[in-house]
């Protein structure tokens, strides 16, 4: 059983949301948040394994919520970020803070479904286009020194790096260097466990700030 936290201002949202969501087998609701705070609160007090997490809330919104549920590494809940806009600067700083993906508020519920089942199974939302147009709109500007466990990754688990960045999958990765699809796998959680990144979403960011993947590169 899928548990998950829904975290929006608007009960409204909320409980369409929960409609959905108890429609679904193998999904719950574990409980409703009205803001930030409160999505911390019982996101500790109810362990779900998802938290539907709107990212404008007030008292306190969605990013620092995001950033102090995920602070337990592994062990915290994934949270799916949902908006209004998907080239919103609000969204970009979410996933930077750990959230494992966003969708449209208004994305279809069979869009909804996968993506809460997606990133409970431990994986990210990343739908490349939107999500390196997110990345290239705002990372640009938050250029940092690449970190020291960047040195770790070896020449090819870089390269996996930058074409994850690039917004290519495993199968296409692996069309591109001639290696099997579980080959790229393995370089792929090699490259989460030396970053400590939690999945792909985190590690393109990275890839994006530290500039080993500049914007407009093919």
């Amino acid at each position: 059983m899928i548990r998950v936290l829904l975290a929006d201002d608007q009960a409204l949202v909320r409980a369409g949301f929960r409609m959905i969501l108890k429609a679904e087998e193998g999904i719950e609701v574990a409980g409703e948040a009205g803001d930030g705070s409160e999505a911390v609160a019982l996101a500790r007090e109810f362990s779900p394994d998802v938290v539907l997490m709107d990212v404008r809330m007030p008292l306190m919104d969605g990013i620092e919520a995001t950033r102090r549920i995920v602070v337990n590494g592994d062990a915290a809940p994934r949270v799916l970020v949902l908006t209004t806009f998907d080239l919103d600067e609000y969204v970009y700083e979410a996933l930077r803070a750990g959230a494992s993906g966003f969708l449209l508020k208004d994305a279809p519920e069979d869009q909804l479904v996968a993506g809460i089942r997606i990133v409970a199974g431990g994986g990210s939302l990343f739908a490349p286009a939107v999500t390196r147009r997110l990345i290239e709109r705002f990372a640009g500007t938050r250029l940092v020194a690449p970190p020291p466990t960047l040195s770790q990754l070896t020449p090819r688990e870089l390269e996996v790096l930058a074409l994850v960045a690039r917004g290519l999958s495993n199968a296409e990765i692996a069309a591109k260097l001639v290696v099997s699809e579980h080959t790229v796998k393995t370089h792929v959680a090699h490259v989460l466990r030396k970053l400590d990144l939690r999945d792909r979403v985190q590690a393109v960011v990275l890839a994006y700030e530290s500039g080993l993947v500049r914007p407009g590169e093919g």
